[in-house]
């Protein structure tokens, strides 16, 4: 409903589909890919490879910790907002140029990472890991902010299911890919661990595909006049200025501190599971390319299909109802999972199994998404405030599923992914809870005076 009280016209199928063709959204895609791609080389690729050479389920359950940057990205975003890349900000603007800066990092890190040896030094591979944690989630810091900042509100929808898909995409990439770049280097007659180097190198060099979309696109020009607003002051006085501001403004809020807490939560269901999903499935008896080529396949499929229909859903129900659906199929997907431990290894079971799982997180994660741009509305603080609420995002996948191996062992695997189901209990309650607190449609009426002005 407008701020008139006029609803507005329904989009027709044809107009539906082009905006998807802006190239505005297009640019947003790739991004999203670039986004996607590392995420699962200091995680799930990370754990397969080293559950294949041996490494128990409990310290690989503690390598969950490696994704710490993701939590605390926060910390360092002011910078983000509040500083330039010398020469490359120069060069390219102020978004773009932390781009190209955290992609050059990023490519580095995993190369690096992709020369460790998990079977000799664990700590090595912690380390390496760590790094690319820390250049990805600065390239998701600039991401966020270049996303949200660059789309208006008609292209914001479009723009969240094209980036959610091709995330997903590129995390296909870091898995399959990967693994399936492993048997082939492999099947070449190169020794196991010289395959798995060979297989990073090759991710390493996919940044490129982020680093070219940086380049073609243009700077937002609400990010030029907002870094103009932040002033020529002192650095560190600006950097203090603008997490200050970040900060405060978001505080504001009513009921500020149980949003953040519902973010933490909302996605750890999905968290849980999907730290020891590569070593349960190995444990099954599946073996790397059966697994890779169900992901590549139908897997693939269903994410882009989840992807599309979250926008969908985000687009047709209020940001509540859509909250609601996703939440509950995402959790409800972990059954699946807790079925394929009792039949055992069955591959059309792990078929429908990850079929279910990729398409109700692609939902979940694209309202998930909704939700965090409908609280990111001052130009001033988008990247940090992003960045703060994408790092509580990132809490459970990071900490409060770092003991995921030690209850999997202890509870069997069918139990275990009955309670990461039972997990999402929490957040619907604090979703039900700020319901009746009114906070969403006060953020539908903030929607509304954005679209107004």
């Amino acid at each position: 409903m407008s701020a008139s009280g006029t609803a507005p016209p329904r989009p027709t199928f044809a107009q539906t589909i082009a905006v998807y063709l802006q190239p505005r959204v297009l640019i947003v895609m790739f991004l999203g890919f670039a986004s996607g791609l590392p995420l699962a080389l200091s995680g799930s690729t990370l754990l397969f490879w080293m559950r294949e050479v041996g490494v128990d389920l409990g310290t690989i359950g503690l390598f969950a910790l490696v994704g710490t940057p993701y939590t605390i990205k926060f910390l360092w975003a002011p910078m983000v907002d509040a500083l330039s890349v010398p020469v490359l900000s120069r060069l390219l603007g102020r978004r773009r140029g932390w781009l190209i800066f955290s992609q050059l990092l990023l490519l580095v890190a995993i190369a690096f990472l992709g020369t460790r040896d998990p079977a000799a030094s664990a700590w090595g591979v912690a380390l390496a890991a760590f790094l690319v944690a820390v250049a990805a989630a600065t390239q998701d810091i600039v991401i966020d902010a270049f996303r949200v900042e660059s789309l208006p509100e008609r292209e914001q929808a479009a723009g969240m299911a094209a980036f959610v898909a091709a995330y997903r995409v590129g995390t296909l990439a870091s898995t399959v890919g990967a693994l399936l770049l492993v048997s082939a280097f492999e099947a070449y007659g190169l020794p196991r661990p010289s395959a798995w180097t060979a297989s990073y190198i090759v991710m390493a060099l996919l940044v490129v595909v982020g680093m070219a979309t940086a380049l073609i696109a243009t700077e937002p020009e609400s990010s030029a006049a907002a870094g103009a607003a932040h002033g020529e002051g002192r650095s560190l006085a600006r950097v203090w200025n603008t997490a200050l501001g970040a900060f405060s403004d978001f505080l504001a809020r009513d009921a500020a501190f149980v949003v953040l807490v519902f973010i933490v939560l909302f996605k750890f269901t999905d968290a849980l599971a999907g730290v020891m999903t590569a070593p349960f499935v190995v444990d099954l008896g599946f073996t790397r390319n059966e697994y890779a080529a169900i992901i590549k396949g139908v897997g693939l499929a269903a994410t882009l299909i989840g992807g599309f229909a979250g926008g969908y859903v985000a687009w047709m129900y209020p940001l509540v109802t859509s909250l609601w659906i996703g939440g509950i199929l995402q959790a409800l997907a972990n059954l699946a999972f807790s079925w394929q431990a009792v039949v055992g290894h069955d591959i059309w079971w792990l078929t429908f199994a990850i079929v279910l799982e990729n398409f109700t997180s692609a939902i979940g994660t694209v309202i998930f998404v909704a939700y965090l741009s409908a609280l990111c509305r001052n130009p001033l603080h988008t990247a940090t405030q992003f960045a703060l609420l994408t790092a509580l995002a990132a809490v459970g996948r990071t900490y409060l599923s770092s003991g995921a191996g030690y209850l999997a062992e202890q509870t069997g695997w069918a139990t275990f992914f009955a309670l990461c189901a039972v997990a999402a209990i929490p957040s619907l309650l604090l979703l039900a809870w700020l319901q009746a607190r009114g906070h969403f449609r006060k953020l539908a009426a903030e929607k509304d005076a954005a679209a107004a002005s």
